[in-house]
């Protein structure tokens, strides 16, 4: 299994909004940069993920699952750009705050610390268990 982390904005997609969508998930599409789209192309399904409030909340807020592998992002015809489905597995107990998260030496070479602007992000498996230890989930699904 690998982990993820997933950018959205709570004002354009929160979630609450993913949350509502049930078991289905959602695509998560409109992404239009290269390494964002091959880390999504190199997903399993079962993998995990946080979801990250940017901009507005500046927080890991819950955990997603991916439903479906990569296909064709249905925003657009040009057939460069994929996406692929999650859907929401839980809500964290605590959100972790990027200042949290950048004042932990254990999360210094986090995706997330070192590569701010890319909306989807590998995370390694010890990033992936210090966070949901800050979140309250110890030990982390």
């Amino acid at each position: 299994m690998a982990y993820w982390l997933f950018k959205s904005e709570p004002d354009v997609f929160s979630f609450e909004m993913l949350k509502a969508k049930g078991e289905k998930g959602e695509q998560w599409d409109g992404v239009r940069n290269y390494q964002a789209r091959n880390n999504m192309r190199a997903m399993k399904i079962g993998d995990l993920g946080f979801f990250y409030h940017s901009n507005i909340g500046l927080e890991a807020v819950g955990i997603v699952e991916v439903c479906a592998e990569a296909h064709p992002d249905s925003t657009t015809d040009d057939p460069r750009w994929e996406c692929v489905d999650i859907r929401a597995v839980r809500d964290l107990p605590r959100p972790v705050s990027l200042k949290e998260v950048k004042a932990n030496p254990k999360l210094a070479n986090m995706s997330l610390v070192t590569s701010m602007r890319l909306s989807v992000q590998p995370v390694t498996p010890e990033e992936w268990a210090e966070v949901c230890r800050m979140a309250g989930l110890d030990p982390a699904p």
